[in-house]
């Protein structure tokens, strides 16, 4: 991602912003998929009565596996969440307000994580 460097959200600003979060989603949809597909092939797996889990030597067992792929999986559906989250600030006309105090969002925040809902202070805040 490109950094800017004006702290001001133009037009053309929130433009690059909006195609970033776009970006994002498109990438997020593919790896999405992605792991969909490999949860699918542990789950083929698991069902396989002839499938050895516990004694494979070559590799994790099949519930290790299963974990992992099902953590990452609840990763990326968070960070789809988000995304469609400042999405829909921007078709509402609130993107780059911080959905707490209502102040504006610092645009170099914006520039790092494009989906942030909070300005730095109130994310401080936890």
């Amino acid at each position: 991602m490109t950094r800017l460097t004006d702290d001001r959200l133009t037009d053309d600003r929130l433009a690059h912003l909006r195609r970033e979060l776009e970006r994002l989603r498109s990438e997020l949809d593919t790896e999405l998929k992605r792991m969909t597909g490999s949860l699918d092939d542990v789950r083929d797996a698991r069902g396989d009565a002839s499938a050895d889990d516990e004694h494979d030597p070559e590799g994790p067992t099949l519930s290790s596996e299963w974990s992992r792929i099902a953590g990452v999986t609840a990763e990326l559906q968070a960070r789809s969440t988000a995304i469609d989250g400042a999405l829909e600030r921007f078709e509402r006309g609130t993107y780059g307000t911080c959905i707490r105090c209502g102040l504006p969002i610092d645009a170099g925040r914006l520039d790092a994580r494009p989906f942030a809902e909070l300005c730095i202070t109130c994310a401080r805040r936890g």
